[in-house]
């Protein structure tokens, strides 16, 4: 009975249609494409800030400089210029001395290296009187052979020995072979000065 009256109640609704279905539905959702039309059509503008210029403008009282009257300076009393008393520059010189079987150069001052002095010390006085030549700036003595009366004062600083000379020797087809070493014992002297050479013949160079 129960099932006879709800199949009645069933085959008396109304049934709507398919196209009603469609309708319904197209006027309850929103039109899509028109929304996605107008979105695209949107143009997204970032608005620029104006940008701020800043002019400082001076006023009176900024480009108002305070002038301070000048300072007088109390006037120094001027001193005396110092008075330097130079001392007399040493004339330069030089001289060719002849030590042993060798001939050198000397200047005042400086030091060089002569072959072994015989009975002389550390810090003893020699004179060398075989000066063959003193020579200046503007002069010079010339000795035939030695300058008379010139003589070379020096010091003796150091009696050592040369550097090591290898010594080789050698026989073909004879299988003999010698390596030495040797070192020439050597004296070096500090020259102190040259004098007694103003009295002798001078020779005047052209400057």
């Amino acid at each position: 009975m129960a099932a006879a009256a709800l199949s009645l109640c069933y085959s008396l609704t109304p049934k709507p249609s398919h196209n009603q279905n469609t309708t319904a539905l197209s006027l309850s959702r929103p039109n899509v494409s028109s929304l996605s039309h107008s979105l695209s059509s949107l143009t997204l503008t970032a608005r620029k800030q104006p940008a701020f210029s800043f002019s400082v403008k001076s006023t009176d009282t900024e480009a108002a400089v305070s002038v301070s009257a000048p300072e007088i300076e109390s006037p120094v009393p001027e001193s005396e210029p110092d008075v330097e008393t130079a001392e007399p520059k040493r004339e330069e010189v030089f001289a060719v001395v002849m030590v042993g079987s060798r001939q050198y150069i000397v200047f005042p001052g400086r030091f060089i290296y002569t072959q072994r002095l015989k009975g002389a010390s550390v810090n003893d006085k020699i004179t060398l009187n075989k000066v063959l030549l003193v020579g200046t700036k503007t002069s010079a003595y010339i000795g035939k052979p030695i300058v008379p009366n010139a003589t070379v004062e020096a010091v003796v600083e150091e009696q050592t020995l040369d550097k090591k000379v290898i010594v080789f020797k050698y026989k073909k087809k004879k299988n003999y072979r010698r390596n030495i070493g040797h070192r020439q014992p050597i004296t070096r002297i500090r020259i102190t000065s040259i004098t007694g050479y103003q009295n002798s013949p001078v020779t005047t160079l052209d400057s």
